[in-house]
């Protein structure tokens, strides 16, 4: 995806980008690629590529809401920033938690951050069932993207969701993990409220996004531990 398919298709999502924003991105690229040769974020590496797949593919959450009032969000797993980064880009007025568990990447988002000079942006160096747990209802929106299975997923972001905010998934082939997942979203007090399914443009492979609406309090037992959300 070119530069200038890209600005076309974000004006499909709604998304108007200013001369700024592109900067950004633009620099967010270069900084990615620097870094991606000390350590492993991502084998996307073409310039074409990281717009299609990571910056366009972050921005579809815009599909399933509203990204333009002042919401606190929470990107669990974040990895290379996606699609947290790109979203405080484009969104300036949501303020964002990035949770990731390997140091290394916290210090790379970090620099980002700092070079981006992005604002009401933070970094937190843990494990997403370690900060759920002391950090209930507290966000507006969770988000995570192809992660883990939803079934995991549900469990360790929900807990985080303010009551009637919103946990969303953003995955690729879905109908298994819905199966799986409907006990413990009912146990979650998360309703699915809409599913879009679409493809990405050029390549066209199928993306779904999942967005779970949390209707009540969660209980304090959740989320457990990893190996017991893992055995059950």
């Amino acid at each position: 995806m070119n530069l200038e398919k890209f600005i076309e298709e974000t004006k499909k999502l709604g998304i108007e980008l200013t001369n700024n924003q592109l900067t950004k991105l633009e620099e967010f690229y270069h900084l990615l690629i620097i870094w991606n040769e000390q350590m492993n974020l991502t084998r996307i590496t073409a310039k074409e590529d990281v717009y299609l797949k990571h910056f366009y593919d972050s921005l579809t959450l815009t599909k399933v809401i509203d990204l333009n009032q002042n919401l606190s969000l929470c990107d669990v797993g974040t990895g290379a920033g996606f699609p947290g980064i790109v979203l405080k880009i484009v969104f300036p007025n949501l303020k964002i938690t990035l949770i990731d568990s390997l140091q290394k990447r916290i210090n790379y988002l970090n620099d980002i951050i700092q070079k981006l000079e992005l604002k009401e942006i933070e970094t937190i160096h843990t494990r997403a069932e370690d900060y759920a747990k002391i950090n209930r209802e507290k966000f507006d929106i969770v988000t995570a993207r192809a992660v883990a299975n939803l079934k995991v997923l549900s469990e360790l972001c929900i807990p985080m969701v303010k009551e009637q905010g919103y946990f969303i998934a953003m995955k690729a082939n879905i109908e298994e993990e819905l199966e799986n997942s409907k006990d413990i979203l009912k146990n979650l007090n998360g309703k699915i409220e809409k599913i879009e399914t679409f493809y990405l443009p050029i390549e066209n492979s199928i993306r779904n996004i999942i967005s779970i609406k949390k209707q009540g309090k969660t209980n304090s037992i959740y989320p457990r531990k990893m190996d017991k959300i893992k055995n059950n």
